[in-house]
């Protein structure tokens, strides 16, 4: 996981920002797909990829910061 120590924070939250929330008008994205996966109607192969590939800077930026944090609890115990 080295690979993810060494992409800066701050370009993660603007990748998560920007593809979490795009495109911007109507809704995100993102947000339609992970209502369509609740109503069951996530089914389309293009449509699961679509919700991975918005979510994907989301859920590297909470591995990042997860690692981050239990690195920084290792350090003061």
């Amino acid at each position: 996981m080295k690979w993810l120590d060494r992409i800066p924070t701050s370009l993660l939250v603007v990748a998560a920002l920007l593809l979490g929330l795009a495109p911007f008008v109507p809704e995100p994205n993102a947000l339609e797909k992970i209502r369509m996966l609740i109503n069951g109607n996530l089914r389309k192969p293009i449509d699961m990829f679509d919700l991975f590939y918005h979510l994907l800077p989301i859920i590297l930026l909470a591995v990042k910061l997860g690692r981050q944090y239990s690195i920084n609890n290792k350090d003061t115990a």
